[in-house]
C-alpha cells in the first residue's frame, strides 16, 4: 500500500471546503458512454490569476487621505510618487542581483514571458527559486494631479495611463512555474498568476508519482484516483497567507513605502479556468469522435442552454430572461493543435477543445465575473451566520465556491455530450416509444405511446432534458414551469397544471425515459432517455434539406 503523507494532499492545516473525489453523476454517465477509451478524467483548476489591492487607495478620497496623512501636497505629489517608484524598482532588483538573476527590459507588452522565462529556466537549470525578473511598460490604472477648471483648484484624478511592471517568474517549490506583476506607480497594484497543472505536476513529483504530461495538461498518470485527490487538495489553501507570502518576495517595500499610512493588500481571484479533462487511451478514438460533439455543440446548444450551463436560472417559457442584458455568443476558433467551441455568456465562458495533440477532451469553464453567479454563503463579516443565496464573491475567501459552480457547468456541458455518443440510427432509439406499454407498479394499466413529432410530446422532452435537471434532477413544479410561460394564481387551474405534469412524468417514466429517485420526489433522465431527448429534438430542429443528405 502507498504510503500516504495527508498534509501533501491536505496542502494546509485547515480547509473551507472538501470536495469529493468520487467521479460525479453527470461526468460518469459521460465516461460510461466510453468503455475501455478512456483513463478517467481529472478536474481541477487550470489557471489563476489573483490581485491584490491596497482597496483605500482605489479612490481618489482614499489617495488624499495618504498626501494628507504623509504631509505630501498636490504639487509635490509627481516628485513624491516617482521617488516612491524608484524606491520599490530599486529593492526589487537588489532581490534579484543577490540571487544573481537576470533582469531583462521588454520592449513590446505582447511578447509572451512565461516563454522567455521558461527558456531563461532551461538555460540556467533553476529548478527552484527565482528564474529572473523581466520589466515592461504596460497600461494601467493609476492617478494623476489635474487643474478643476471649475473649483480653479488641482485635484486627483484616476485614469488610465502607463507605467513600468515588474514580472517576477518563480519554480515555487509548491506552485511549480509561477510569475508575480508589481505595478511600480500608484496604487502598486499587484497579480499573481499560477497555473493548476504545474501544480499539480508538482505535487506528483513530491509523491512520486509516474506520469505523462503535454504542455499544461497531464495525458497520464500512474494512479489517477491519487491525483485527483491531489488536485482537490488544491481547495484547501489559505490563500491569503500564501499570497502575502509571494508578496513579500516581489514587493519587499511594503508597508515602508507608504510611510505614516498603514494598508495591507486584499486579495481577489480575479480570473479562473476550471478544467475537466478527459484522458483518451488512443489518440484516434477521440478524433474520431471530436467532430460530431463539435458539430452537435455549435448547432444544438442555444443561448438558453449556454446561461444554463454557467448557472443562471431561466423562465418557464426556456427562453432568455428579461433581466440578462449580456451578450451570449457561440464561435469556433482555430487552436495549435486543433478547434476548439467556446461559449461566451457576457465576461463569463465554457469551451471543449482537443489538447495534447488530440488525447485529451477538456472541457473549461471561465469566470472573469463572479457576479453573474448565485452560492449559498453567509452575510459579508458574519460567515457562521444565515445561509442564504447570495451573489458570488471576487475575494480568495469564494475560491471553494467558484470551484462548486465551475465543475457544475461542466459536468452539464459533459452531460449534454453523452447522448451524442449513441451510434444507432434514429428509427432503432424510438422504435418502442410510439407503443402502448404497460405502466410500472400499475398492474394491467398501459399507456399510450410517444408522438415524438407532436409538438406537446416534444415540449416536455425539451423540458425534462434541460441541462440544469441533469444534477439534481426534476419535479412536477418544474414541469409546470417549463411548459407554462405564465405562472396563475387561480388555484383550479393550478390543480389542471399539476395533474397534466403528473400525467406526463408517469408516461416518460413507463417509456424508461426518467427513473424516479429514490425518497424523493424528483426525477431524473435516464442514460437512454438522454439518447432519445437529443436525437429527437436535433432531428426536429434540423433542415430538412440536411436530413435528407445524410439518409442518401
Amino acid at each position: 500500500m502507498r504510503k500516504v503523507d495527508k498534509r501533501r494532499v491536505c496542502g494546509e492545516k485547515w480547509s473551507y471546503y472538501t470536495p469529493s473525489s468520487a467521479t460525479r453523476p453527470a461526468v460518469k454517465t459521460f465516461l460510461q458512454t466510453l468503455p475501455g477509451l478512456v483513463f478517467g478524467c481529472l478536474r481541477g483548476f487550470d489557471r489563476l490569476v489573483f490581485r491584490g489591492y491596497l482597496r483605500s487607495l482605489m479612490s481618489a478620497s482614499g489617495m488624499n487621505v495618504y498626501l494628507w496623512t504623509n504631509g505630501v501636497t498636490f504639487r509635490d505629489f509627481k516628485a513624491h510618487a516617482q521617488q516612491r517608484t524608484d524606491q520599490l524598482i530599486a529593492a526589487s532588483e537588489a532581490v534579484a542581483k543577490r540571487q544573481d538573476r537576470p533582469v531583462e527590459y521588454l520592449r513590446s507588452p505582447q511578447m509572451r514571458k512565461e516563454d522567455r522565462a521558461r527558456e531563461v529556466a532551461k538555460r540556467d537549470g533553476i529548478a527552484d527559486g527565482l528564474i529572473g525578473m523581466f520589466t515592461c511598460v504596460e497600461p494601467c490604472w493609476s492617478y494623476t494631479v489635474r487643474g478643476n477648471g471649475g473649483t480653479k483648484r488641482l485635484e486627483l484624478r484616476s485614469e488610465l495611463r502607463q507605467c513600468l511592471h515588474l514580472y517576477h517568474y518563480y519554480q515555487h517549490p509548491r506552485f511549480g512555474l509561477m510569475y508575480a506583476r508589481v505595478q511600480t506607480w500608484f496604487p502598486f497594484t499587484v497579480q499573481i498568476g499560477i497555473n493548476g497543472r504545474e501544480w499539480l505536476c508538482r505535487s506528483l513529483d513530491a509523491a512520486g508519482l509516474k506520469y505523462r504530461r503535454s504542455d499544461n495538461c497531464v495525458t497520464w498518470v500512474e494512479d489517477i484516483a491519487w491525483a485527483q485527490k491531489l488536485l482537490d487538495g488544491q481547495l484547501r489553501v489559505n490563500w491569503s497567507r500564501r499570497l502575502h507570502e509571494v508578496r513579500g518576495w516581489v514587493h519587499p517595500t511594503h508597508p515602508e513605502l507608504l510611510g505614516k499610512y498603514k494598508a495591507d493588500y486584499y486579495w481577489t481571484l480575479s480570473q479562473s479556468e476550471w478544467a475537466t479533462d478527459v484522458l483518451f487511451r488512443d489518440r484516434q478514438e477521440l478524433q474520431r469522435r471530436y467532430g460530431s460533439w463539435l458539430r452537435f455543440a455549435l448547432t444544438s446548444y442555444s443561448s438558453p442552454d449556454v446561461l444554463r450551463f454557467l448557472g443562471k436560472k431561466l423562465p418557464g417559457h426556456g427562453g432568455v430572461n428579461g433581466h440578462y442584458e449580456g451578450e451570449v455568443l457561440s464561435d469556433l476558433g482555430r487552436r495549435v493543435d486543433g478547434l476548439r467551441i467556446k461559449h461566451r455568456a457576457g465576461a463569463n465562458s465554457v469551451k471543449m477543445y482537443d489538447k495534447a495533440q488530440g488525447s485529451v477532451l477538456r472541457v473549461e469553464t471561465t469566470i472573469n465575473d463572479p457576479s453573474e453567479f448565485k452560492v449559498y454563503r453567509g452575510k459579508e463579516g458574519d460567515e457562521s451566520g444565515e445561509m442564504q443565496l447570495r451573489q458570488l464573491r471576487s475575494g480568495v475567501a469564494d475560491v471553494h465556491r467558484r470551484a462548486e459552480v465551475s465543475e457544475a457547468s461542466n459536468e452539464r456541458y459533459l452531460a449534454g455530450l453523452a447522448a451524442t455518443t449513441c451510434a444507432e440510427p434514429l428509427k432503432a432509439v424510438t422504435a418502442q416509444l410510439s407503443r402502448r406499454v404497460r405502466e410500472p407498479g400499475r398492474g394491467e394499466r398501459r399507456v399510450r405511446g410517444l408522438n415524438l413529432l407532436g409538438d406537446e410530446d416534444a415540449a416536455v422532452l425539451a423540458v425534462v432534458g434541460r441541462p440544469e435537471f441533469g444534477l439534481n434532477g426534476l419535479r412536477n413544479r418544474d414541469v409546470v414551469a417549463g411548459l407554462y410561460a405564465k405562472p396563475t394564481t387561480d388555484e383550479t387551474e393550478q390543480r389542471r397544471r399539476s395533474s397534466r405534469a403528473t400525467r406526463l412524468l408517469r408516461l416518460l417514466r413507463a417509456h424508461g425515459i426518467l427513473q424516479k429517485v429514490p425518497k424523493s420526489h424528483r426525477y431524473r433522465v435516464s442514460e437512454r432517455g438522454r439518447m432519445v431527448i437529443t436525437a429527437v429534438l436535433a432531428a426536429r430542429n434540423s433542415a430538412t434539406e440536411k436530413l435528407v443528405a445524410l439518409a442518401a
